[in-house]
């Protein structure tokens, strides 16, 4: 007699039954692609908090508010689900005064049943820290500080706050603190590389560079190293970093690294014809670039060529019209 096979599920495995008594199991594929998981099982908190986690991770916080809320709603006693919505919608940049506010809610209530969770005490505090309760954020953030002194996190939160009262100093220290408990942590060698550039200290390159070998694929590290290269007279390295983003295929980047190099051209080499080329490049790609415009005007007055200076400088008006450097320099082309 021939048997005749079907599918079914038992017990969360696929398993092929035939009409006699013989039950055959298939394996399961031993990697599981997450999203088909979730299409076969829509209303699993496990699975949606697991790739919401996996979204918020990568910054993708619109995504992970979806599966965020949606597992949330599905069972609003399951504190997996509680701690990622309040970490979603807290951490998003439109977040709003009052999502922020229901975000400090959730935090306490999940800490009334997990008082150790170090994740949810900087979670916490961080709410304080956007209210401007600096008090309070310290608080919270010393509390996850105690239960384990080499949390990342609460160093993160501690450089932030610091920043934000305007105490540099520790924020720093906060910051290298981060990176000691941490040294993949790519967001606090980037911050460090901010704050030194900010001060003009050369020492921003250790740390823009640092990020951006952690992370090359990021363009904005690739080109605030090649800037601070540019500022502390590391020309060469620059100019070789503005090469590989004005061969890159994010416009925003290519147009940087074709303007820098006419930057450096122009007011670093005194080679003006070689300035002029790479800011008519960066125009071709980007019309509306002002400060490309402008230097163009420069480059032309250098030149002699006060008609197409003007012509530049107009045009950069266009674009902008409270761009005063170029209203400035074109007033004195027709003055003298």
């Amino acid at each position: 007699m021939k048997l005749i096979s079907i599918c079914v599920i038992v017990g969360g495995l696929l398993v092929s039954v035939s009409c006699g008594t013989e039950v055959t199991e298939v394996k399961p594929d031993p990697n599981p692609d997450l999203d088909s998981l979730i299409t076969a099982n829509p209303e699993s908190i496990p699975l949606l908090v697991k790739r919401g986690e996996k979204l918020f991770a990568a910054y993708e916080y619109d995504l992970a508010l979806v599966d965020a809320a949606k597992a949330f709603r599905l069972d609003t006693n399951d504190l997996s689900a509680r701690l990622l919505y309040a970490e979603v919608i807290n951490s998003r940049a439109t977040r709003t005064p009052q999502e922020v506010t229901t975000a400090q809610r959730m935090y306490a209530e999940y800490l009334k049943k997990k008082p150790e969770s170090k994740r949810a005490l900087v979670g916490y505090a961080s709410t304080f820290s956007y209210q401007f309760d600096f008090n309070n954020s310290f608080k919270y953030i010393n509390m996850a500080l105690k239960l384990d002194k080499h949390y990342r996190d609460g160093y993160v939160l501690k450089g932030s706050n610091y920043m934000q009262i305007g105490d540099v100093d520790k924020a720093k220290s906060s910051y290298e603190t981060a990176v000691q408990q941490d040294p993949e942590f790519y967001e606090a060698y980037f911050k460090l590389g901010q704050i030194y550039q900010a001060e003009s200290d050369p020492r921003c390159i250790e740390y823009f560079t640092s990020a951006y070998k952690l992370k090359p694929e990021y363009l904005e590290f690739k080109y605030q190293t090649a800037y601070s290269m540019q500022t502390h007279d590391r020309v060469d390295e620059a100019k070789e970093l503005y090469r590989e983003m004005a061969k890159d295929t994010v416009e925003f980047y290519v147009v940087r690294g074709l303007f820098h190099q006419g930057h450096i051209h122009q007011f670093m080499e005194n080679n003006i014809d070689s300035a002029m080329y790479y800011y008519e490049s960066a125009l071709k790609t980007e019309p509306r670039y002002v400060e490309a415009w402008h230097n163009l005007g420069m480059c032309y007055d250098t030149k002699g060529n006060k008609t197409q200076a003007l012509k530049s400088f107009s045009k950069a008006l266009k674009y902008n019209p409270n761009f005063e450097l170029s209203r400035v320099y074109a007033d004195s082309i027709r003055l003298f």
